[in-house]
């Protein structure tokens, strides 16, 4: 067999071929490969496109940072120019549990003692060592963990103390949000800004959803800026590189005619009237009704923006966004409309108590009437059916005329989101006789206060307004206050002075229904006002002596009226005490701070002097007090003054607080809420030691409000901003 023969029959040197055949085959492929990558690269090189996508634009674009620059939303101040509502640094706190976490020091990244790490964040934040360890051992495995709503809204300060404790694996982020110093505190006027995150520019930015907050949030948001800047791998910014730079504009500022010391005794009494009388609800204003200027306004229900607490029964803004039926202090326009039209006829007699109209029979209030009486009455008796007389005297042409110039259905335009026009029924002859005294029209408070106005002008209408001034970021006024007369229902001060002298005569034991919002030796003018609350189905009006709006309006001085308080209250659930004794518990008191501060009008922030006040009784020392213009907080259960906080002759603002002791035992007061200078005047009436830690407010005490305070109990605070 011969050497060919051989390879033909040995399957290895075929296996041999193969292999070859298959290797040249790679080979080629490799190479081939190799020259589609070679020229593919060389494409980019010098086209420097790929897909029609510019590669060094793409490589620039890798490189650079684009920081979007906050703007800084405009303070809210108010009147003397305590700042209300102000962008706030708040920080959210939370922690890293996953051990993968690893810094580039390969250190951890994570909690690696919980016990320690609780005892040490209870030492800042409002929980105890055990709940933070609730919060440090979830059920289920998690990366991170935050610490509910005690770990949001931390200060920078707390921030800081709590990074210096130097806490593996505790992390905090930014939030955007806006403080609001004063709690509840004009708060639907106010209104909130909330967080809104952009999609597009992937930030997050405050935006206005209510009161002023919303109406303004146009120039109160500002404008971003922007930075663009090369940058290396590491994010480093590059040395010389060029760069785009756009500055924020920050909002403007506003400041309210809203003051402050005015608002918050406001506040107050509104709450006690809420707390102890549980009406549906309330409204207040205080007006300087020369200007139009609002100097004070609340509602209840009412929320604190600050913790959002009560929003979700509280939402809208009864000033603007509910109407209602006014009753009988709509008689001032009525009395102002006959005056005025020549068809007030005082001298002339009617007979009371009940009046025919169309088949329908209108009563008095006193069902039984007082008899025949002169028309002179009937304004300070709120006489229903001599006010209808004095309509039908009128004439509903003319009656209807006078309505329209006191821009009864039509909107005032304040400054307000969700304003509501009311509406008027004016269709048959029992119509038009029931708006004389309030029933068939629907009125917003503001719209109110607006007619109210003409009792100060000479007849001229003045709008009501919330702004006082705009500045810029600088200070610089932008846009100052102008007032807006907005209609002359009113033609003569002589019709102004028969209305006025008719509200005066309201407050007269004998005829008047309200004797009891007089004020000794101070000159006021008012009517009161009982409404019938229509049904929301089948028609007719609610029963019940508790289902009306109750209300009371005052001006002062009474001859040439330049401030005016307009309350309302809704269905008191617990009436305890007449309907009057209730508003004169929010009238009176304000009433005598509007005298107080009229008589100081050249210095805005009234400064006062602290009276002396041992020895006296307790009921003396409240008089004495009222009178000054002090708030008495009294300490012990005795009725005669020891000792007081503050020293005869000492200067204080107007509204300050002063405390006082007597003998007996010392209850624990609340002390959410109190300042600084309250708890220092508190330590000189007790000889317990407070320690107080944190700035602010007070929000937390160790000994609950009402305790016997021991005298050798250590009392406990803590502030927050």
């Amino acid at each position: 067999m011969n050497e060919q023969d051989n390879k033909k029959n040995n399957p290895n040197s075929k296996a041999h071929g193969y292999r070859i055949i298959v290797g040249r085959f790679f080979q080629l492929a490799v190479a081939l490969v190799f020259l589609v990558f070679t020229g593919r690269f060389l494409y980019i090189g010098i086209s420097k496109t790929v897909n029609s996508q510019d590669l060094t634009q793409k490589t620039e674009q890798l490189y650079k940072r684009n920081q979007i620059l906050k703007a800084t939303r405009g303070t809210i101040y108010d009147c003397n120019g305590l700042a209300v509502a102000q962008d706030s640094h708040l920080y959210t706190i939370y922690a890293i549990l996953d051990k993968s976490s690893i810094n580039y020091k390969n250190k951890p990244e994570y909690v690696i003692n919980k016990t320690k790490t609780a005892q040490k964040l209870a030492k800042v934040l409002p929980l105890s060592t055990k709940q933070i360890l609730h919060y440090l051992s979830p059920k289920h495995a998690a990366f991170q963990v935050q610490f509910g709503s005690a770990g949001i809204g931390l200060t920078k300060k707390q921030k800081d103390e709590i990074e210096q404790m130097k806490l593996p694996g505790i992390k905090f982020f930014e939030t955007q949000s806006r403080l609001y110093l004063n709690g509840n505190f004009a708060s639907h006027i106010i209104g909130i800004a909330t967080p809104k995150y952009d999609k597009k520019t992937k930030t997050e930015s405050l935006v206005g959803t209510m009161g002023l907050e919303a109406w303004f949030d146009d120039i109160l948001s500002g404008k971003d800026g922007y930075q663009i800047s090369s940058v290396d791998a590491a994010n480093y910014q590059i040395p010389n590189s060029v760069q785009t730079y756009k500055a924020p504009v920050d909002g403007k500022n506003l400041y309210l005619t809203i003051d402050s010391q005015l608002q918050n005794y406001l506040e107050n009494r509104l709450s006690y009237v809420q707390r102890n009388y549980q009406p549906v609800s309330m409204t207040a204003v205080v007006e300087d009704l020369k200007t139009g200027k609002v100097l004070a306004a609340s509602q209840r229900p009412t929320f604190n923006p600050q913790t959002k607490k009560g929003m979700s029964h509280s939402y809208r803004n009864i000033l603007v966004q509910d109407t209602f039926e006014p009753g009988s202090v709509f008689k001032v326009l009525t009395l102002a409309a006959a005056v005025n039209s020549h068809n007030y006829h005082p001298n002339q007699y009617y007979n009371s108590g009940a009046v025919t109209v169309s088949g329908s029979v209108i009563h008095d209030w006193q069902a039984q009437g007082w008899g025949s009486i002169p028309y002179s009455q009937a304004f300070p008796r709120s006489s229903n059916t001599g006010f209808v007389h004095i309509e039908q005297q009128m004439g509903a042409k003319t009656w209807r005329n006078y309505l329209e110039k006191f821009r009864i259905g039509k909107k005032t335009n304040v400054t307000l989101p969700g304003e509501q026009p009311g509406f008027i029924t004016f269709q048959s002859p029992i119509d038009q006789a029931v708006t004389s005294f309030g029933q068939g029209v629907n009125v917003n408070v503001m719209q109110m206060m607006q007619a109210f106005s003409s009792l100060a002008n000479d007849g001229q209408m003045v709008k009501p307004q919330f702004i006082e001034k705009t500045t810029n970021s600088a200070g610089k006024v932008i846009d100052g206050y102008q007032v807006k007369n907005v209609g002359e229902p009113i033609y003569s001060r002589k019709t102004a002075q028969v209305v006025l002298s008719n509200m005066k005569r309201v407050l007269n034991k004998k005829i008047g229904t309200g004797s009891i919002y007089h004020i000794n030796k101070e000159s006021i003018a008012a009517k009161t006002g009982t409404a019938q609350i229509a049904r929301l189905k089948g028609g007719g009006y609610l029963k019940g002596s508790n289902n009306y709006t109750f209300s009371v309006v005052g001006v002062t001085p009474a001859k040439h009226p330049r401030y005016c308080i307009y309350i309302t209250m809704k269905q008191p659930q617990r009436m305890s005490k007449p309907a009057e004794v209730i508003l004169a518990s929010i009238f009176k008191p304000m009433m005598n701070r509007v005298i107080l501060m009229s008589k100081n009008s050249v210095d805005k922030s009234i400064k006062i002097k602290i009276p002396d006040l041992q020895n006296l009784t307790v009921a003396e020392a409240k008089t004495r007090a009222r009178q000054t213009g002090v708030n008495l907080i009294i300490l012990g259960t005795e009725n005669k003054i020891a000792k007081q906080a503050l020293s005869q002759g000492t200067q204080r603002v107007s509204g300050s607080n002063l405390m006082v002791l007597t003998a007996g035992n010392v209850k624990m007061p609340n002390l959410k809420g109190w300042k600084r200078d309250d708890l220092y005047q508190l330590s000189r009436l007790i000889t317990n030691k407070i320690n107080i830690s944190g700035s602010g407010i007070v929000y937390k005490q160790n000994i609950a409000p009402d305790t016997v305070i021991d005298p050798s109990s250590k009392i406990k605070v803590k502030l927050k901003e």
